[in-house]
């Protein structure tokens, strides 16, 4: 059935192309992007058909290009989804509050503490300013008290906006899931992958796959790379991420530069499936995480995972069922653990075969955009009945039990 409702999808601080061409499949959709700098609104190119307007880079020039363009266009949208609770978030809630109508606030990550974990990195590149978070913490509230509705990506996230004191209703649905099609354990064998890949062909291979950002802790997972190799051990860490050059530059300073394979980001659902497959492990060292899909991709494939005890993480990657956790910024207890997940094979097939599962039952990508498209034809009924959305946090069918 060809999709019936218009949706336009905001997007202030850069989108997956998998979230864009899902939303394709089921809205009539179009986007308003803000310029980023040195980047792309959209990470790869999206469907051909769908419509793209770029504003201005400057956050408060976009916010203000936003709102003439919604207030001007010549038909109105079912629905607006803005990413995240910022400027941009701003605009939108103000003018549905003018005209009577539902947006809907797309919540991915934690955006301020996000934004903290740039004191804890004390990356010049990034610098962290006291200013800018109150900025953040005060747009956060004003955008609850505005706001009419959430969509989430887990129960974490559900939290914060909570915390910020958001009334209406919290949708989680785990958005944009996983291809359990090509994210799925390969015919090849391993060193088959790593010859076509061009990896190692002798020691163990950890994938890190997280962009390089404060929040991902790449130094924490260069510093067990540099123990374990210390111990005798031969392991490679392989990235292919943007910020690849600053990774390796930063792998170099810390002594484990001939420990690591890097290069440029491949194409996320084409070329990213083969690295998972070819590792022996996966590691998400993240400081916050919104959710974390990277482990999810990795558990479709039937790598086994390692992955820090914060935020949405704790939901999917549980000690002891599909995975291993550690103390966020402990390399130490991160080498520790790859050791073990090294060292004792059957254990990790049975942790991934029970993260694969879970992956399967409550992230597939289809799932979780019908269940998204579920949510947001309630929204337009309720708005179209003249009636406000019930109050209080609902939780999707694509939400994993604890």
């Amino acid at each position: 059935m060809s999709p019936d409702l218009r949706l336009t999808f905001v997007v202030e601080s850069g989108t997956d192309v998998r979230l864009v061409d899902g939303l394709k499949k089921h809205f009539i959709l179009d986007l308003i992007c803000r310029r980023i700098p040195r980047g792309f609104p959209v990470n790869w190119a999206p469907n051909p058909e769908t419509k793209i307007v770029i504003g201005p880079a400057g956050r408060l020039s976009f916010a203000t290009f936003l709102g003439w363009s919604l207030a001007t266009r010549a038909y109105s949208p079912d629905l607006v989804l803005v990413q995240g609770y910022a400027a941009a978030a701003l605009v939108v809630n103000v003018l549905a509050k003018v005209r009577g109508s539902f947006p809907v606030m797309l919540v991915c990550s934690p955006v301020e503490a996000y934004y903290q974990c740039r004191r804890a990195a004390g990356d010049s590149t990034t610098p962290f300013r006291l200013r800018e978070l109150l900025g953040l913490r005060i747009l956060a509230r004003l955008n609850a008290a505005l706001g009419q509705q959430y969509v989430v990506l887990s129960r974490s996230l559900a939290d914060v906006v909570s915390d910020h004191g958001a009334s209406g209703p919290i949708d989680i649905v785990p958005l944009y899931g996983v291809d359990v099609h090509r994210f799925t354990p390969s015919h090849e064998s391993k060193m088959a992958l790593r010859a076509r890949l061009r990896l190692p062909m002798t020691g163990s291979v950890v994938f890190f796959s997280s962009r390089i950002a404060p929040e991902k802790d790449a130094d924490t997972v260069l510093h067990a790379i540099g123990e374990l190799n210390k111990s005798g051990r031969k392991v490679w860490l392989v990235n292919r991420s943007g910020g690849h050059e600053s990774f390796l530059s930063r792998a170099h300073t810390l002594g484990v530069g001939a420990h690591v394979v890097t290069g440029g980001p491949v194409h996320p659902r084409l070329e990213l499936p083969p690295f998972y497959q070819a590792a022996d492990v996966c590691v998400q060292a993240s400081r916050e995480e919104g959710l974390g899909f990277s482990p999810l991709e990795a558990l479709a494939c039937g790598t086994p995972v390692i992955a820090t005890a914060v935020g949405g993480l704790r939901e999917t990657i549980i000690d002891g069922q599909t995975g291993w956790s550690y103390p966020r910024g402990d390399p130490a207890r991160l080498a520790s653990a790859l050791a073990e997940v090294l060292d004792s094979p059957q254990e990790a097939a049975r942790r991934t075969r029970a993260g694969r599962q879970m992956v399967l039952e409550c992230f597939e990508e289809g799932k979780v955009f019908s269940d998204f498209e579920r949510v947001m034809r309630a929204v337009v009924s309720s708005r179209t009945s003249g009636r406000r959305p019930e109050a209080g946090n609902h939780t999707s069918r694509s939400e994993p039990d604890p």
